[in-house]
């Protein structure tokens, strides 16, 4: 029950945005609605969208008077969207892959099998050119986005049998959303989108047989390990998943220039923050799942990453044929990953390959 209850219920300087604070009464300041696809109190997920919501009070001075919904409280997860795109709210906190459904390329602004890191993904964002992407693909349901949190890279999921192969995908019921999902389809699984406070009951009563979460850090929390026996580690699915902050476009062009720089800055100190904050986190999770829940865990071998590798090659062409937009999105992700990637392996990873061969890490 405890469980249940549980999921159901400086950064301005980094930025270089300079905000200089009307003085405004609180009373009359503009209402910022944000409903979250995450369950409240959550660790990372959930409390990440929390502190987002009231760093944007405590730096507007009043100008913007946040509320805050967790998933459930006023629409549900997947609800969230059409909410905010209606204007019946001014914003979500979400994954932008959960709108997959609407345009394959939302997946490219959260994360895509064998895609980009956090790091190279914030650099494309940034100074790359994927934010105007961005903008043009949510630009057209109404909506202004941008980064707000990262979870790094995903736990390849859990499971009640070990994957030695392709075709140990071949009937397994799986919880896994966004071209991760379309992927494993290829394979032959039955993949299923549930949000969050879902998957247990669904995990536990043979609904599915596996599922994929976060990490070590919010997968401990799920308490996945009392229904499967094996955790695999990276998965291909998500290697660098980042979290939307979704406004309103109409309301978000209708702030003034304080209050978007207010938005703005808030939102890139959660973006840092929480990524920093999953990192240090897992490496302590995943000790504890290991030791005090006797949990299991594995890695893909090669066999199955060439397996999956063979599936996202088909789907990245088939979400390529599906418009000129998802094309143009996909050609500047692929050409960003290869820039920043290819320099990123060169340099650090050259490094912590080393340092990890030389000094027995990991």
């Amino acid at each position: 029950m405890e469980r249940r209850k549980f999921l159901t219920a400086a950064a301005i300087g980094a930025t270089g945005v300079a905000l200089a604070a009307p003085a405004v009464a609180g009373s009359h300041g503009k209402t910022m609605t944000i409903v979250s696809t995450w369950g409240r109190d959550f660790p990372g997920l959930g409390t990440s969208a929390q502190r987002f919501a009231r760093r944007v009070g405590e730096i507007s001075n009043g100008a913007l008077n946040v509320e805050y919904f967790a998933a459930g409280e006023r629409v549900g997860a997947f609800d969230s969207f059409d909410e905010v795109a209606s204007g019946n709210s001014q914003a979500y906190i979400a994954a932008d892959y959960y709108w997959i459904g609407k345009h394959p390329a939302f997946a490219y602004f959260t994360s895509v099998p064998f895609g980009m890191s956090t790091q190279e993904w914030t650099s494309w964002i940034r100074f790359g050119g994927g934010q105007e992407l961005w903008d043009k693909v949510s630009g057209g349901y109404g909506i202004k986005a941008l980064p707000v949190g990262s979870t790094g890279t995903q736990a390849g999921g859990w499971f009640n049998k070990e994957i030695e192969s392709g075709d140990d995908f071949k009937g397994l019921k799986m919880r896994i959303p966004g071209l991760g999902g379309t992927v494993l389809s290829k394979l032959g699984a039955s993949t299923v989108s549930l949000p969050g406070g879902q998957i247990y009951e669904n995990l536990v009563s043979g609904a599915i047989d596996a599922t994929e979460w976060v990490g070590p850090w919010n997968d401990y929390f799920m308490k996945f390990y009392e229904a499967t026996k094996y955790y695999y580690t990276a998965g291909m699915h998500e290697p660098g998943s980042c979290l939307a902050l979704g406004m309103n476009a109409e309301w978000w062009a209708g702030l003034s220039d304080f209050e978007q720089n207010v938005i703005q800055a808030a939102a890139a100190e959660e973006h840092a923050h929480a990524h920093d904050e999953v990192m240090a986190r897992n490496g302590e999770f995943l000790t504890k799942l290991q030791e005090e829940q006797g949990v299991q865990v594995r890695q893909f071998n090669d066999d199955v990453w060439d397996a999956m590798a063979e599936g996202a090659r088909e789907v990245f062409a088939e979400t390529r044929d599906h418009s000129a937009l998802a094309t143009e999105v996909d050609d500047a992700y692929q050409k960003g990953m290869r820039e920043i990637g290819g320099m990123i392996a060169q340099f650090e990873g050259t490094y912590l390959n080393q340092r990890n061969r030389s000094f027995d890490i990991g």
